[in-house]
């Protein structure tokens, strides 16, 4: 509640704390995750900082506080995000291993000058009691823990774990999504 509006002349305001804190995000490597006000984010730094100390990762005990537990943890995100790129293409291809129930659909589309065009299209289905759809719902528990892993991490600001995150993503899908099989549809026209 605003009280600035009202007249507080008469009482005793001795007793309370009227400091504000308006902390800025540090500007020389510092990371400050103290409970202070700065806006209203819980003490953490909203811009993005190049810095090694005092940096928490992901868990409270995982603090850095050096170039070289900097890199360390650079090299960890890395990994991270290679073996995430990793396993997305892993579940689509044992995905595709596992299909059971392909079917062939045909639907007749009206063509120019009158000419009938047939579309076919191609459903496959999976058995839901079966060890491919357990292993593939393990898999995705796992990829969705990992990508939530990435996200806090990149959520710290950090440019260098940034940067990292960015990295491993890209490296991974470079290692990972080459025999990626493409499917362009002639039909959609949001490309």
């Amino acid at each position: 509640m605003n009280h600035s509006a009202m007249d507080h002349s008469a009482m005793d305001h001795s007793a309370m704390d009227h400091h504000h804190n308006t902390m800025a995000p540090p500007t020389s490597g510092g990371h400050d995750h103290g409970g202070g006000s700065d806006g209203g984010h819980g003490g953490m730094v909203m811009t993005f900082y190049f810095g090694c100390n005092n940096v928490e990762l992901l868990f409270t005990g995982l603090l850095i506080n050096s170039a070289e537990e900097m890199v360390g943890a650079c090299i960890g995100v890395f990994l991270l995000a290679v073996l995430y790129e990793g396993l997305k293409m892993g579940r689509e291809t044992l995905l595709r291993r596992s299909q059971v129930n392909v079917r062939y659909n045909s639907m007749p589309l009206p063509g120019g000058d009158g000419a009938v065009l047939m579309e076919t299209h191609k459903t496959v289905g999976q058995r839901m009691l079966s060890s491919a759809h357990f292993l593939q719902t393990l898999l995705h528990i796992v990829q969705v823990v990992v990508s939530y892993f990435l996200m806090l991490v990149f959520m710290t600001y950090n440019a260098y774990l940034c940067i990292a995150v960015a990295a491993g993503a890209g490296m991974g899908y470079f290692l990972f999504s080459w025999r990626k099989a493409v499917v362009v549809d002639i039909t959609e026209h949001c490309h």
